[in-house]
């Protein structure tokens, strides 16, 4: 029996590849003589550095401005011309604390540096995962990090963050580095909220970076600002689908560069070969944290089952905790479902020793398929 084993990370307890081999120990119990293979997915936010990795890809380290100006050590992947970026490592809520003034304030200057990084080490494609960022300020201070340049009704430049976005008069680009016109930056969203309004990136997630309804009501006035400011210096329409992910970090992008937008999950299962590896494989197993009714919308593991349906491959999923039960989703061809927290004696021993009852859940999960 040929078995993939491809998990989303959980957040919190465990990496995606630490998952993974838990999962593996599990089939070992059951399937002594399985053949496994473990490739680790995300759905292009937090993860998708370790399923670069995954594929062979060299880390980096730069020393970069944090959200809130800080000097913060972020992590970034090439693998051949190929870099790989996540805002959360440059610019994420992990180096600050929620507050109102953390959320006004917070920028993503950080993220772009490591885009320059990447331009300096001849990445010919960028791929920018998205999540779990502090700031909401339409991806301004990334850019402003590769040269663009934003002034104030003063003349002077205005301040990074997103509450100084509804101060911004004047956008020059000359300065833009010109790498980025032959550069392929692929943003992968999982989201599909505009950059402002009452779905847009202030208003759904702003409250969880810190930020009140009176904050809200700035930054979404930032965001809206920001936007016609960009359609009046190049026309561009940035109020679409998608660009209110990670603060609207893909807004400036799309309307200065080439960037395009593309599902979290695929884009990362292209990158990590998902087709080819489910060549010949009998099952999938896959799982994340905490599964609910959104993961059924683009998150990594049912996309995974997607996949392997459209091949009849049947999937196993081994998660933390899971608030949909198995007929939820037999659509996906998923024959099985086990939750670690339904194997530990509570929930602080399920995130405690989560590689253990991990393990526990797929044992379960597995015996429940050779049941059926």
């Amino acid at each position: 029996m040929r078995i993939l084993i491809a998990p989303d990370k959980f957040k919190g307890t465990l990496t995606a590849r630490q998952a993974g081999e838990a999962m593996a120990a599990g089939v070992r119990e059951v399937f002594p003589d399985a053949a496994i293979e473990i490739v680790p997915v995300a759905d292009g936010g937090e993860g998708t550095l370790e399923a670069a990795l995954a594929t062979g890809g060299e880390e980096r380290t730069e020393t970069v401005q944090g959200p809130l100006g800080e000097g913060v050590e972020a992590r970034w992947v090439l693998t051949g011309k190929t870099a790989v970026i996540e805002t959360a490592e440059a610019s994420g809520l992990r180096y600050v604390r929620p507050r109102v003034q953390s959320a006004l304030s917070a920028h993503s200057y950080g993220s772009g540096q490591l885009i320059k990084a990447a331009l300096d080490a001849g990445a010919q494609e960028i791929i920018c995962g998205v999540g779990g960022s502090a700031m909401t300020d339409a991806g301004s201070g990334a850019l402003r990090a590769l040269g663009l340049r934003v002034m104030n009704n003063d003349g002077a430049r205005a301040r990074l963050g997103g509450a100084a976005l509804s101060t911004a008069l004047r956008i020059d680009d000359s300065g833009l580095d010109p790498r980025l016109k032959d550069v392929q930056i692929r943003i992968a969203a999982d989201v599909t909220n505009p950059l402002y309004g009452p779905d847009g990136a202030a208003q759904v997630f702003g409250a969880q970076k810190g930020a009140d309804a009176a904050a809200r009501s700035i930054l979404d006035d930032g965001l809206r600002h920001w936007a016609e400011l960009l359609h009046k210096t190049n026309g561009t329409d940035v109020q679409i689908p998608g660009a209110g992910a990670a603060g609207g970090f893909p807004a400036s992008f799309l309307a200065f560069t080439t960037a395009t937008l593309e599902s979290g999950f695929d884009l990362v299962a292209e990158l990590v070969q998902l087709e080819k590896a489910l060549d010949g494989v009998d099952l999938l197993i896959t799982g994340e944290g905490s599964m609910d009714e959104q993961s059924r919308f683009g998150k990594a593991p049912l996309a995974a089952a997607d996949r392997a349906n459209a091949r009849r491959i049947g999937t196993v999923l081994a998660v933390g905790r899971s608030t949909l039960n198995l007929e939820d989703v037999t659509g996906h061809g998923v024959k099985a479902l086990a939750a670690a927290v339904d194997c530990a004696p509570s929930v602080d021993e399920a995130i405690a020793e989560a590689d253990r009852y991990l393990q526990q859940a797929t044992v379960v999960a597995l015996r429940n398929l050779d049941e059926g």
